[in-house]
């Protein structure tokens, strides 16, 4: 079903922690929807459709809706897709809408894996009820190494090196110390990144994500009731989404699922790559928007290692601003999920309420990705094009 007029996003907010050892899950998922809500100038009765994902507390939906206390429900969905769940559920809120089904749906994602101890060094593969178990589980697969892989095969196939990778992380960090809540708030250098330890080769500890708590959320409305209000009309334009695996054996770890998600998403939204003003690239490591910027068209395959050395992912210096939070790699990974954050920075960039040093002059045109699972054997992928209305 199209979207485009259909819905708007009114509402969002991203939690101040990157650190909650007091706060429960449910109570960050609470503090953010009420952000978000208010954000919207709308309040809780409001919302009539509700979505969240595997991070939600409980066995279903119902159990976060009744602790927030969403009297009025007429449509959920717990779609999980794991980093790219939130982009998914910004489409699928606008669908519903098209279709009648709701007029306001709230959107949430919250998490504690920085107080809980929850990081990328874990077996990805747990249980004997997923298939892939029995052949995976003897090579004790690991996010780390399925990311690292990804890197190592494209610096064999088309010569990228270390230091076009680690480009990524100094444009995240230049962008993070004019973010207040960042975690990593100090700038890094190339020689930095190549010096700290070597995590899982060609890796280093530099070119991953943190690890933080916190969370955020998305108000998405009816166009009708987005007239009403008082906030910059953000409209959802186009978005695409798919899954990538292993093809039976014949993966090919040079692409992600973007190659098929970001065409789609710039044919529903009527527009190219070259019109993108802005972009929010999931980052959970330096080759995963090294690989995103090539498969959505930003340049060609094999050539992101030179589209991102030289800062040409800083705002005000590079040909495409990218992060401008600081990312994943510096800012924020509640729940090691990053869609929600790259869905809310491009929201503040089209609203024109990124930092005055990171601003992009103009914004009305902005791209946010996300990858749920690992690119170095199955994931998710998805793409949303947002436009600020006139």
């Amino acid at each position: 079903m199209a979207i485009n007029d259909h819905a708007y996003i009114v509402g969002a907010y991203e939690h101040p922690l990157r650190h909650a050892p007091d706060h429960s899950v449910a109570r960050l998922h609470a503090e953010v929807a009420k952000g978000a809500v208010e954000d919207a100038g709308l309040s809780k009765d409001d919302i009539d459709g509700f979505f969240c994902a595997g991070d939600a507390p409980g066995a279903n939906p119902w159990s976060l809706a009744n602790y927030l206390n969403l009297r009025k429900l007429k449509y959920l969905d717990s779609t999980d897709m794991g980093g790219c769940s939130y982009l998914i559920h910004v489409a699928h809120a606008a669908q519903a809408i098209a279709a009648g089904r709701c007029n306001v749906a709230l959107i949430t994602l919250a998490g504690r894996p920085r107080s809980e101890g929850i990081s990328g060094t874990q077996v990805r593969v747990r249980g004997a009820n997923l298939p892939e178990s029995p052949y995976e589980m003897p090579y004790r697969p690991v996010t780390l190494n399925l990311y690292a892989m990804c890197a190592m095969r494209h610096m064999y196939e088309f010569g990228t090196t270390p230091e076009q990778l680690a480009w990524v992380k100094v444009a995240a960090s230049r962008h993070a110390r004019h973010n207040p809540n960042a975690m990593l708030r100090k700038p890094v250098s190339v020689e930095e990144v190549l010096a700290s330890p070597l995590i899982s080769d060609p890796l280093h500890r530099l070119d991953s994500c943190v690890v933080t708590d916190g969370g955020g959320a998305i108000v998405v409305a009816r166009a009708e009731v987005a007239a009403q209000l008082h906030r910059p009309r953000i409209r959802i334009k186009g978005y695409g989404e798919t899954t990538k695996h292993q093809d039976a054996g014949k993966i090919d770890l040079t692409y992600t699922g973007q190659a098929w998600s970001g065409p789609r998403a710039f044919e529903a939204a009527g527009v190219g790559p070259g019109d993108i003003q802005y972009a929010s690239i999931y980052d959970s490591f330096t080759i995963t928007v090294l690989l995103q910027l090539e498969d959505l068209g930003f340049c060609k395959k094999g050539e992101g290692g030179r589209f991102v050395q030289d800062g040409n992912l800083v705002a005000g210096i590079g040909r495409m601003p990218v992060n401008t939070d600081g990312g994943g790699l510096c800012n924020n990974h509640p729940s090691n999920r990053g869609g929600m954050t790259k869905i809310i920075e491009a929201v503040r960039q089209l609203r024109g309420e990124a930092h005055p040093e990171l601003q992009v002059p103009g914004c009305a045109l902005a791209l946010a990705s996300g990858i749920g699972g690992a690119i170095g054997h199955r994931h998710g992928a998805a793409t949303l094009i947002m436009e600020r209305e006139a």
